[in-house]
């Protein structure tokens, strides 16, 4: 088919499905036209782009049934969408698909105290969470840095973690039920609210699964008591490899700290001049240690951590009160707003490594620096080895951002080689989906592609991402290292 010819079937195409979707869609919930598309182009990894045929924006779970019913009929694929906060192009369109967005289920439908559960809209923002909770004593555990803006719907989606994931869990762990629209419109509630429910865990298969499954239309998540006490030690080392060990002695130590997290120079020395936390810029690694609980046991892990930390030749301050607390945590969590100040370009990572591994890959991830001459920022959650290295780039200068490309695709491979995993919170979507096959054999990878098939076997839920194609993966473990080729704005591929 020649490039007129697929242009015009294109054409032809969306200008039936606009039509279908206009006798239950109101009008100002279809977008077709180019200029008011372009917003929808990509999520948070803006390397990755590519505009749909049409974006819908469905009000109720009966038009998100018609929408998936009308585009199974068709074959078109359909690209479900929440805040577009993500970070590896799994939201962004297909070019011959719908991008249906969920941002008008953005309603809390239910808080329940007493059960200390919350009933949600996936459109729900992750803060509003625990905003509407607090009158309650309560909170939402999970809190990734964009949880201001991110949707609960896609912290399911890619299974989110957040700075306190170490004590209290991703999504996964705090998730209760979830109520999802298949491809061909049919309505499943997978989990329960209440009681545990039998058979297979189909409910930890869903989460983290990209939108390859299902269309997520409702979620019950469990809400914690808020901590009597909560204190933080900001610990600055002369060294990252230290700081690294320091990480390992504290959990050796029998502490579970609700948070730990670590940033290197080049990220305190960003979120001090963003925020003015009070971080010391002329330290060489940083590392944030929250306790929480009881006062009693508080004061005793405080003590217990701040000494470790002293004795390792750290030099420390203990936060006060809560708006101290506060503020050193915001200096953290603005880490990846604050690096845009440092550098016109950034490509977030997101492996994750044992805890005893931290000190050498950190030391690894800084002679791949010097190879590829590109600066790292390394701001991530140590506690869990959940590591989100931010390599710095200028997309203007020719051939940046492939050596970026390919700098973070060593780092993943990295992380596989040490006994970790290519990612821990943010998904595969397009921009891992090589690093599949380093990850995985071909006999998982084809277990994969197996689970897929039985609730999608059409294959139009968000085609092309997360599962690499098995004969793609089988080329490229063959390809020598040296031989390896940057993804690219490969952006309609499967590998």
């Amino acid at each position: 088919m020649t490039t007129a010819t697929a242009d015009s079937s294109n054409a032809d195409i969306k200008s039936v499905l606009a039509a279908e979707f206009a006798r239950f869609l109101p009008p100002d919930s279809i977008i077709a036209d180019e200029e008011t598309q372009k917003p929808y182009e990509c999520d948070g990894l803006s390397m990755y782009c590519e505009m749909p045929l049409l974006v819908v924006l469905p009000e109720t779970v009966a038009q998100v049934q018609q929408v998936l019913r009308l585009c199974h009929q068709r074959g078109v694929p359909v690209v479900a969408r929440g805040a577009g906060t993500g970070l590896c192009a799994g939201a962004m369109p297909h070019s011959d698909g719908v991008l249906l967005s969920l941002a008008k289920f953005n309603r809390i439908l239910d808080i329940d105290p007493l059960a200390r559960t919350a009933r949600l809209q996936p459109g729900v923002r992750n803060l509003a969470i625990s905003e509407a909770a607090w009158p309650h004593g309560l909170y939402y555990g999970p809190d990734p840095s964009s949880q201001i803006a991110c949707s609960i719907g896609g912290n399911v989606a890619e299974n989110s973690g957040g700075v306190h994931c170490l004590k209290y869990g991703l999504t996964v762990h705090n998730l209760l039920q979830v109520e999802m629209i298949t491809v061909e419109g049919e309505r499943l509630v997978i989990g329960s609210a209440g009681l545990d429910s039998g058979g297979p865990d189909l409910l930890a298969l869903i989460t983290g699964s990209e939108g390859l499954l299902g269309v997520i239309t409702e979620v019950t998540v469990k809400l914690l008591p808020m901590p009597e006490k909560a204190q933080v030690v900001m610990a600055a080392f002369d060294s990252v490899q230290t700081a690294g060990e320091a990480v390992s002695a504290v959990i050796s130590r029998g502490i579970i700290p609700a948070g730990l997290e670590m940033m290197d120079e080049h990220a305190i020395v960003a979120a001090e001049a963003f925020v003015h936390a009070g971080y010391p810029t002329d330290a060489e690694a940083l590392l944030l240690c929250e306790v929480d609980g009881t006062r009693e046991e508080v004061e005793e892990h405080i003590q217990q951590v701040a000494g470790l930390f002293e004795s390792m030749g750290a030099s420390i301050r203990v936060s006060r009160d809560d708006a101290e607390r506060a503020l050193l945590w915001k200096g953290r969590k603005s880490a990846f707003p604050a690096v845009g100040r440092i550098s016109p370009d950034y490509y977030c990572m997101d492996g994750t490594i044992p805890r005893g591994k931290l000190a050498h890959v950190l030391m690894a991830m800084q002679d791949m620096s010097a190879h590829y001459g590109l600066r790292v920022a390394n701001v991530f959650h140590a506690g869990d080895g959940n590591l989100h290295p931010l390599i710095l780039f200028d997309a203007n200068m020719p051939g940046e951002f492939e050596r970026a490309e390919a700098f973070g695709g060593k780092i993943l491979e990295l992380c596989v080689a040490v006994g970790g995993c290519i990612t821990g919170e943010h998904g595969v979507g397009v921009e891992k989906i090589r690093q599949m096959a380093i990850q995985f054999g071909d006999a998982e990878i084809a277990q994969f592609h197996a689970i897929k098939a039985a609730f999608d076997p059409v294959g139009t839920l968000n085609p092309g991402k997360g599962i690499p194609v098995l004969k793609n993966c089988q080329e490229y473990r063959a390809l020598k290292p040296d031989g390896m080729q940057p993804l690219s704005h490969v952006h309609g591929s499967t590998l």
